[in-house]
């Protein structure tokens, strides 16, 4: 029969286990995870190379799987967008890189509509000089309450509505993302 100084000491050793399911590029990622009071399990991975550099590694959580980009944005629950960096980026490089792709997925109407919020990312990510190699940038949607932006571990702000959420996921799954094939490997389909 154990005792408690070693029941405790087996239990401390397995908390402080994180077990990973998944590998992309060398980056582990949890097939599953809690956002608040919600399960997610993960959808899909990508990874963003500029030019010939390898960015990030995204992976995109959802409360169950999803394999077209319609699906994903229609679908009103708790969503992930991780990005592990591979390399650093400055926060003015990636509010630049999203808002390169954003108006190509949508009307100048949706753009005048998503305006202040988008003030408010430029604001978030204008306050970011670098995000270093190793570092995760997480878009969290969480209903009712809006995305949740968190920038190395520290949370840099909340912008609310779904409508900013999907304009965000149109990025990397919208009709013209920032790369296609990653695109695909977000929804799960392989390349």
């Amino acid at each position: 029969m154990l005792n408690m100084k070693k029941l405790f000491s087996i239990l401390l050793l397995c908390l402080g286990t994180q077990v990973y399911a998944v590998e992309f590029e060398g980056v582990k990622l949890d097939e599953q995870l809690q956002l608040d009071s919600h399960q997610l399990i993960l959808n899909g991975t990508g990874l963003r190379k500029k030019f010939f550099f390898k960015v990030y590694v995204a992976a995109l959580y959802l409360t169950g799987k999803k394999n077209t980009s319609e699906l994903i944005l229609a679908d009103g629950g708790a969503k992930r967008m991780a990005f592990h960096l591979l390399r650093e980026v400055s926060g003015k490089q990636m509010l630049e890189a999203i808002n390169e792709v954003l108006p190509a997925n949508h009307t100048a109407e949706e753009m005048k509509a998503l305006e202040a919020r988008l003030a408010e990312l430029s604001r978030i990510f204008g306050s970011v000089a670098a995000v270093k190699k190793g570092e995760v940038i997480l878009f969290d949607y969480l209903p009712g309450s809006g995305t949740r932006i968190t920038i190395a571990g520290q949370q840099k702000g909340r912008i609310e509505g779904a409508d900013f959420n999907r304009a965000l996921l149109k990025v990397w799954i919208g009709d013209k993302p920032v790369q296609a094939d990653m695109k695909q490997t977000l929804l799960g389909n392989e390349q």
